[in-house]
């Protein structure tokens, strides 16, 4: 599960001071001003929109501006959203193009066995042999399954699928994801 979309290692921007977590998450990404009264097309980049509601308190762009939302309503596939302090098309324009955040420590639990990307991205990956094979640097989103992009320190990139064949065991404390790999996942072996 993730709570953002994402983002390779070197596309995190998140300002953390713990390498892996960050301190905000992006839930949306602002568009456009839409109307007079001060509402903007918001992009949806979380798996949790339900929790984007009115009062809700959000973080605005690069330097992390916190805004409270006056009003949220879906339009097609993204959401109009309005901002206290923010009531007509010039103001809310001075938003466009910025990602809105959540703070991290706000995000809602996982069920078991469920990690957001934020916390995968940067782990190192073993093999059951005991094998480093390399850090988790990006994920990639396929519909069927996620894949773990794992960057060796020599060598081309490891593409593996987050299936219960392969993904053995996460250890968030240990920094670690043990895998078992199956024929064909190295490539030239």
């Amino acid at each position: 599960m993730r709570e953002s979309k994402a983002f390779s290692q070197s596309e995190q921007s998140a300002g953390s001071p713990v390498e892996g977590e960050p301190v905000f998450l992006v839930i949306g990404k602002l568009r456009r001003p839409h109307g007079v009264k001060g509402e903007i097309l918001m992009d949806i980049l979380t798996d949790f929109p339900e929790r984007v509601r009115q009062g809700l308190m959000v973080y605005v762009g690069q330097d992390h501006s916190p805004l409270r939302i006056r009003s949220r309503r879906t339009h097609q596939k993204a959401f109009l959203i309005a901002f206290r302090g923010y009531d007509s098309l010039e103001e809310v324009g001075e938003l466009r193009n910025q990602m809105v955040y959540v703070r991290a420590e706000d995000r809602p639990p996982l069920p078991e066995g469920e990690f957001y990307h934020h916390q995968i991205i940067g782990l190192r990956v073993v093999s059951e042999t005991g094998v480093v094979l390399g850090k988790v640097v990006e994920i990639l989103e396929t519909g069927a399954n996620d894949v773990y992009v794992v960057r060796p320190e020599q060598g081309p990139e490891i593409l593996l699928p987050v299936i219960d064949p392969v993904i053995l065991d996460v250890d968030l404390a240990g920094g670690e994801i043990h895998v078992h790999l199956l024929p064909g996942l190295i490539p030239g072996e």
